[in-house]
């Protein structure tokens, strides 16, 4: 009898699981028939989004003189959200790579809804789903400037020019513009965006080497003519989804089914936003596969727009905060990072040409996480709107943003905006090298590969492209573009699908009479199991396909015959693009050093307080989010001090910083003769300095050294009533707080 004594426990728990997996079969097909009937609907409207708030239009694209497809809009406050107007505003600009807009502000916890807590005011740029007739990235570059421009002139009194944030492919659209027009940024924020297109690791990111696999551009231009000149954005989502087998193939659907309860809502909303295909002009695509993804010439300076500007991101003027992902696939920390070895020599030559780059590497969020997910949304992009300003002033350089929870340990935590202390330390470019990337052998692959990709357009369009242009026409490739293999997935469980009518009222019945297994039912671990088996199958299968396409790459565009053919010359010891160097930069740089060694011993309190924190602060490496907030609290509550714009206090920081780097010597001795007179002004000056020095903690030994020296300078000890000597705290001194 004991043999059978398991016999009825296993007869239920079968007949638990068989019907539950049959209510959750009719429900999954209950959520992807309201998933195909969303579809169907926002594909009849004019300007389907999926933002999260409501807006008001500002700028519609089409009226301009070169029309485009994009909009700008103002985002409505969410209730109890109070916008300060001496803020600088800021602008999210969405990524069209496929996709419907909105992403950015996809949930409450997003880039719009951080900005808008921080108290900034809110802009969305934004696309329609068909391109204008002639439409190119320069027309919409052209209009983006209009819209940024508006944007200034409605808010005259902020203090400091728009924060931009790019995501993905808006990044690269927001850095070339950014060249071209600097006046009109204030910090930009590039997303998981992807500005040197040949960077990787060998072993990982095999998505770079699909432009060589596929003999380069040519393919790009046919599927443009197939499509009568359009390009069918929904191409784009298929080419990211084949990144990931494992999720396109079966996870996703799959945790739909095991957790249909519970996932519907989640699993409809993002697919609002990824099933929203969109389309671009062939050009437009073309210029992006040939100049970027196959050519990498942004980083490299050589784009040039219609009037032969060149494209140079070396011009840019504000500060850039560049965040990546070691877990994206899409846009790794190389493709998002190295432009800056592609650009400069060195950090000095960063800080020599004005510029301040900083950059965060997460450890594993993926791609769509970096500006979809909640929790990034309420540490990295909240700090980075909570301290735009002292990212603004940071004087030039490279840096990498720590952030850390601020926690019980951290000095002055009510000097810290959020749940974490941001802090940006300086960096070299051997720190980015240290992350990986291509060698000298890899570019010249590359290289090879985007000449092999020039002649292959070249050919095409001597020989097929005029055959097909002359056979399609517009009704036919509509036509094409319905049967697109995704939008067919939806179209499958829509209404014009008839043997799927039963399904509403059967999922209205089966929500009546719910009856799920139990947690620990052993069928239900049986199927756990099962799925993870074909998860781990397609994974092995994702990680053979991707081996075999870098070797399959690299032993034919390494072949030394065919980079000599290419004209690559396959002995050369050096990269075959960097970015050149010009004459009149350096010459720019030295007039700028002539300039500033004749204002060393010039200037008043404001000039020589700021001297003197830069003098010691640059012994820490870095600046810290409270000494900054210290900083803006003086500003606050001192009326003198409050006069100083936050444009004009940038404009001070940088010329102080400068000065000390062109002859750290003469500027600290020169401090004396900047300081009041006045006894009581210059004691009020130094617990300023001192009150902000030690905001973020206390001092290490060389700052605390140089603090001394500063001491000195402002003549402290005769000037203290009692004559008492000061003591500066360090890492091996208590810390003492000022009377003050």
């Amino acid at each position: 009898m004991s043999e059978l004594s398991g016999v009825p426990a296993f007869a239920d728990e079968s007949s638990n699981y068989a019907v539950d997996a049959c209510q959750r079969g009719i429900l999954f097909l209950d959520v992807m028939r309201q998933r195909a009937e969303e579809y169907q609907e926002r594909a009849t409207l004019s300007a389907p989004h999926v933002l999260d708030y409501d807006a008001e239009l500002v700028a519609d694209g089409r009226t301009f003189e070169q029309p485009v497809n994009y909009v700008l809009v103002r985002i409505i406050p969410s209730k109890g959200v109070t916008i300060d107007p001496l803020k600088r505003p800021f602008v999210v600009v969405d990524p069209r790579a496929g996709h419907g807009p909105g992403i950015g502000g996809f949930k409450a916890d997003s880039e719009i809804g951080v900005a808008m807590k921080a108290g900034h005011v809110c802009y969305f740029i934004g696309f329609l789903p068909e391109p204008m007739p002639g439409q190119t990235i320069e027309s919409v570059a052209r209009a983006e400037a209009i819209f940024l421009e508006t944007i200034i002139a409605r808010h005259p009194e902020a203090d400091g020019k728009p924060c931009v944030i790019g995501n993905c492919q808006a990044g690269w659209a927001v850095m070339m513009l950014a060249s071209l027009r600097p006046e009109l940024f204030g910090p930009i924020i590039i997303a998981g965006s992807p500005l040197s297109y040949w960077a990787g690791v060998k072993g990982q990111y095999p998505m770079r080497y699909s432009g060589g696999l596929l003999g380069g551009s040519w393919l790009t231009a046919l599927v443009g003519d197939l499509g009568a000149g359009i390009f069918d954005g929904a191409w784009l989502v298929q080419n990211f989804e084949s990144q990931n087998p494992a999720n396109t193939l079966w996870t996703k659907q799959y945790n739909l089914y095991s957790k249909v309860d519970t996932e519907a809502e989640r699993y409809l909303g993002f697919e609002r936003w990824w099933g929203g295909h969109v389309t671009l002009n062939a050009e437009e695509m073309q210029f992006i596969v040939d100049e970027l993804f196959i050519g990498n010439k942004l980083a490299a300076g050589e784009i040039r727009t219609s009037d032969g500007t060149a494209v140079d991101l070396r011009t840019i003027r504000s500060p850039i905060v560049v965040f990546c992902s070691k877990g994206d696939n899409i846009t790794p920390p190389q493709q998002a990072l190295d432009w800056i070895l592609d650009l400069y020599d060195s950090a000095d030559e960063i800080r020599s040409l004005g510029q301040t780059i900083v950059y965060v590497v997460h450890e594993k969020i993926g791609h769509l996480g970096i500006f979809v997910s909640g929790g990034v949304a309420r540490k990295e992009h909240d700090e980075f709107a909570s301290n735009i300003d002292l990212i603004d002033v940071l004087p030039p350089g490279l840096y990498e943003a720590i952030l850390e929870p601020k926690g019980d340990a951290v000095e002055h935590p009510e000097l810290v905006t959020g749940d974490w202390v941001m802090r940006c330390e300086r960096r070299t470019l051997d720190d980015i090298r240290a992350l990986g990337g291509n060698d000298v052998e890899d570019e010249k692959q590359f290289a090879a590969a985007a000449r092999l990709s020039e002649i292959n357009l070249a050919l095409y369009r001597a020989f097929a492209q005029p055959a097909i242009k002359a056979v399609v026409n517009p009704s036919w490739a509509e036509a094409m573009r319905q049967f697109h293999p995704l939008r067919l997935s939806y179209e499958l469980f829509g209404q014009s699908n008839p043997f799927l009518a039963w399904v509403p009222s059967a999922a209205e019945l089966v929500r009546e009479n719910r009856h799920p297994a139990q947690a620990d039912n052993m069928f239900s671990t049986i199927q756990e199991q099962v799925s993870g088996q074909i998860v781990d199958g397609l994974e092995a299968w994702r990680k053979m396909t991707e081996r075999m396409a870098e070797e399959t790459f690299r032993a034919v565009y390494g072949s030394p015959a065919l980079q000599a053919a290419l004209g690559v010359d396959p002995s050369s010891s050096r990269p075959p693009r960097k970015a050149p160097k010009s004459m009149l930069t350096s010459a720019v740089i030295d007039a700028r050093i002539d300039a500033l060694t004749g204002r060393i011993t010039h200037g008043g309190l404001a000039e020589g307080l700021v001297r003197s924190l830069l003098f010691v602060g640059m012994a820490r490496g870095g600046a810290d989010e409270r000494g900054f907030e210290a900083l803006r609290r003086v500003r606050r509550d001192h009326a003198e001090a409050s006069l100083l714009t936050l444009s004009q206090f940038k404009a001070l920081v940088r010329e102080q910083h400068e000065i000390l780097l062109i002859d750290e010597a003469e500027a600290v001795a020169s401090i004396p003769a900047m300081l009041p007179k006045d006894v009581n002004e210059r004691l009020a000056a130094f617990e300023v300095l001192r009150g902000v020095l030690e905001a973020s903690g206390v001092l290490n030994e060389v700052a605390a050294e140089r603090l001394q020296r500063v001491t000195a300078l402002f003549d402290i000890e005769k000037a203290s009533a009692g004559g008492e000597p000061m003591v500066v705290p360090t890492r091996s001194t208590p810390r003492t707080r000022s009377a003050s």
